[in-house]
């Protein structure tokens, strides 16, 4: 019998499996989570990157590069063919790319486009995607399977609020 194991990754993480029962997980807004699977090798991985690229002419520290999408594949797809992936049999579901934060703009749907190119322009086949909205996601990958679940997260309900009564004492208003 194989006991699930339940790894978490955050923004600029990735990891690469082939340990059965595992599950991956990550809760994404605006950031995308690509799951890569070989079902031949039983290999499966998934990264959570925060932006596709830096802006151009921006410094990056080798230590803050896990964030963007551009590095986090590239470590993804690698990690993957070190446990016995092969490239052209890799199949992806991505996964985030909401607009949760309206004054932010179109983050996530930038990030959900670059995602998408990066992993069409590798030959990657697409399976499934979950993009885009404005509600965050939590994402579970068996990678051993292949299998994912992408399920909205609630949005808190705001607590009552007492009514504001004035006090008055002068000039001075206060509530």
């Amino acid at each position: 019998m194989t006991v699930a194991r339940r790894i978490n990754l955050v923004q600029g993480e990735h990891l690469a499996t082939d340990r059965p029962g595992s599950i991956l997980s990550t809760l994404l807004g605006s950031c995308i989570a690509v799951c890569l699977h070989d079902g031949v090798a039983h290999v499966g991985g998934m990264n959570h990157f925060l932006l596709g690229r830096p802006d151009a002419g921006q410094t990056v520290g080798a230590h803050e590069m896990q964030r963007y999408g551009v590095h986090a594949m590239e470590l993804l797809i690698n990690a993957m063919m070190q446990k016995g992936a092969i490239r052209s049999r890799l199949r992806a579901h991505i996964y985030g790319g909401a607009n949760i934060i309206a004054g932010l703009g179109g983050i996530g749907h930038d990030n959900a486009v670059f995602a998408r190119r990066f992993v069409e322009t590798e030959g990657i086949a697409i399976g499934h995607v979950d993009v885009g909205g404005t509600r965050a996601r939590k994402i579970e990958f068996m990678p051993f399977e292949g299998k994912a679940r992408s399920s909205f997260v609630a949005e808190s309900v705001p607590l009552p609020r007492a009514p504001v009564v004035p006090v008055h004492g002068g000039e001075l208003e206060l509530f």
